[in-house]
């Protein structure tokens, strides 16, 4: 099942594991299990998902119960007035705080499939904001250093491009440990063995919007799951990303 975050007459949010789609994709063609088909399973009626979440990803995922409460809140998200806080593990140490402001194209289509070949699309303005919340060196030779550094950041994107976040922490040299298309696969394979964290470490931890039936202001919290915070845990991190 399932771990419901939030729920009322208008709104449900989940706190959805790494590894779960939100719908059906081209992207996964054999996937059988999605958050919309688990969702809708387990509390017995129809959900509309309001935003999208990497399959890979963890964190609060918001689902609408009307088709009110869904455009309502869904122009929330295409004006970007939706609140959204990730916490990701990354390579190196980025500077304190900063923003990345770099153009993004699309990948994928609505229906998760690959944009045709040919001219390729225009990308689109992308801001994403982070701070640097702690710092660690471990005395081992994983790439071409004799210590490896990583970094736990906080996100916030005032954008909302396919893959943003992922992409924006490569541009700046900074990838997510465990990212299979943007990361570096000897640092995501010394976490593996190291942690045994076989995962993108990534998680949306925070919502925050406006309520469709009244517009008082909603804030919704995702804890961690185990995965990532026996990441956490062993980095020395416990116990940081709370105070942020």
């Amino acid at each position: 099942m399932l771990d419901i975050l939030y729920r009322d007459d208008c709104l449900v949010a989940v706190n959805k594991p790494s590894g779960l789609l939100v719908h059906r994709s081209n992207i996964d063609r054999h996937e059988t299990r999605f958050a919309v088909q688990l969702l809708r399973d387990q509390i017995g009626r129809r959900v509309y998902p309001l935003h999208r979440l990497d399959k890979a990803a963890s964190g609060a995922l918001l689902f609408a119960l009307d088709a009110d409460s869904a455009r309502i809140v869904g122009l929330q998200f295409e004006r970007n007035e939706v609140h959204k806080r990730y916490l990701a593990v990354v390579r190196g140490w980025p500077p304190e705080a900063g923003v990345i402001d770099h153009p993004l194209s699309r990948q994928f289509d609505d229906y998760g499939r690959k944009c045709p070949i040919g001219s390729p699309p225009d990308a689109l303005p992308a801001v994403t904001e982070y701070r640097c919340l702690a710092c660690v060196e471990l005395p081992e030779a994983v790439d071409r250093y004799p210590t490896s550094r990583y970094a736990l950041v906080m996100l916030t994107p005032k954008s909302g491009r396919q893959h943003q976040l992922r992409r924006h922490m490569k541009h700046i040299a900074h990838p997510i440990i465990g990212d299979a298309n943007w990361g570096k696969g000897v640092h995501n394979r010394f976490f593996q063995q190291r942690f045994g964290s076989r995962r993108l470490l990534l998680a949306c931890t925070q919502l925050a919007l406006h309520h469709p039936r009244d517009g008082s202001a909603l804030s919704i919290a995702a804890p961690l799951d185990d995965s990532f915070a026996s990441v956490i845990s062993a980095l020395g991190w416990n116990g940081i990303y709370d105070r942020c």
